[in-house]
């Protein structure tokens, strides 16, 4: 079949552009935001933890009470990382000068080399400290816009709707832009190839599947439905009767899903957070009361939740060998359609922080979409 006549059976024919960046410039980066820099296992008390932030490099403590703070990994006297100096639980100490710093302000302390009749007021100068939060096993920082003024929220939690449940985190590093690496998560026809399993789904799961999307102040959110019915685990809800699932994604970069269930539920949250241009990583927490009766659940969790996430960073590890040639790349109605509308969103939110204009949504009401996998 030519293009002229595929054109006059299902439409035109998508042309591929370059409107999907493989590496999003520092403009690109959705700043006035919270992201989760690192794992609270990864902070210990009386050491410094580094990690990187959207081509930030930070640092990271934990003072004697146990809280955390988080600073630019460099002495703004001649840029040594913090890292390579020294924390006692109180004060942070340059490995080149000695000069000391309060993590949680950032305000220095001493420095040594002052002489008594030397006039300096050292607690003017300042290290950079971010605002952060520690909760649901992650320290989250807020990375602030220069110059912005916009109120800070708190940082993102997990949802959960009983007094008791389990909780579980799994993380992987992904080579490849935050915009890849989301539009790769909320992706929702790659599952029967990605994801091929018995305990998932296969090819020969594939069926027609058609879902309401409506809009979120930042995101959107395909509405309460009845899990898929070719995934085996959403097959297992079943012993509690018949379960409801919603899916959300909210910038910069969560996707959240519930499913509840009369009093059971299931609460998960992902995150792909930009370490540098061409690196991300993709956080997953969950929480949950359902089977909680279930010996080495838990474990067994772990072990499925992390080949899952295998699947989907080997699949960017080879995807990365094709975007290193900088290709025209094309999205699709209806399965892309998601993806379509992150870019939009993106757009105007960086508009609306560089125009100091309200954000206008790509959607102005629910939307019909249909796929299959």
């Amino acid at each position: 079949m030519g293009p002229e006549a595929q054109t006059r059976r299902n439409g035109p024919v998508p042309e591929a552009s370059r409107s999907i960046p493989t590496k999003p410039a520092d403009t690109d980066w959705c700043l006035d935001s919270w992201y989760p820099a690192l794992r609270s296992s990864q902070v210990k008390a009386g050491k410094l933890q580094g990690a990187t932030l959207l081509g930030v490099p930070l640092a990271a403590g934990r003072d004697k009470k146990g809280r955390v703070f988080v600073v630019r990994d460099s002495c703004p006297h001649r840029g040594m990382p913090f890292t390579e100096g020294w924390f006692d639980g109180e004060l942070i100490e340059c490995s080149y000068h000695g000069w000391k710093f309060d993590g949680h302000t950032g305000r220095c302390h001493e420095i040594p080399s002052l002489m008594p009749d030397q006039d300096l007021d050292v607690g003017r100068i300042r290290a950079k400290s971010f605002p952060s939060e520690e909760h649901d096993g992650y320290v989250w920082v807020y990375m602030t816009h220069p110059g912005s003024r916009s109120a800070r929220e708190p940082a993102p939690r997990l949802p959960v709707f009983s007094d008791t449940y389990n909780r579980e985190q799994l993380f992987a590093h992904l080579p490849c832009s935050i915009d890849h690496g989301i539009i790769g998560l909320m992706d929702p026809a790659h599952g029967p190839f990605v994801h091929q399993a018995w305990w998932w789904r296969g090819r020969r799961s594939i069926h027609e599947k058609q879902k309401i999307f409506e809009p979120l102040p930042n995101g959107f959110r395909m509405r309460a439905h009845a899990p898929s019915s070719n995934s085996a685990p959403y097959k297992l809800l079943g012993v509690y009767g018949k379960p409801l699932t919603t899916i959300s994604f909210e910038l910069p970069n969560i996707r959240r899903e519930e499913i509840h269930c009369g009093d059971y539920w299931f609460s998960s949250q992902t995150t792909v957070t930009p370490e540098t241009h061409d690196r991300c990583r993709i956080d997953f927490v969950a929480a949950w009361n359902i089977f909680r009766w279930v010996p080495f659940l838990t474990p067994v969790l772990r072990w499925f939740g992390n080949r899952f996430i295998g699947q989907d960073q080997r699949t960017m590890e080879k995807q990365s060998i094709g975007l290193k040639h900088d290709p025209a790349l094309m999205l699709i109605d209806d399965a892309d359609r998601p993806a379509k509308w992150y870019f939009q969103l993106k757009k105007a939110y960086l508009e609306s922080k560089r125009d100091g204009v309200p954000m206008k949504h790509p959607m102005d009401g629910p939307v019909t979409l249909r796929w299959r996998s």
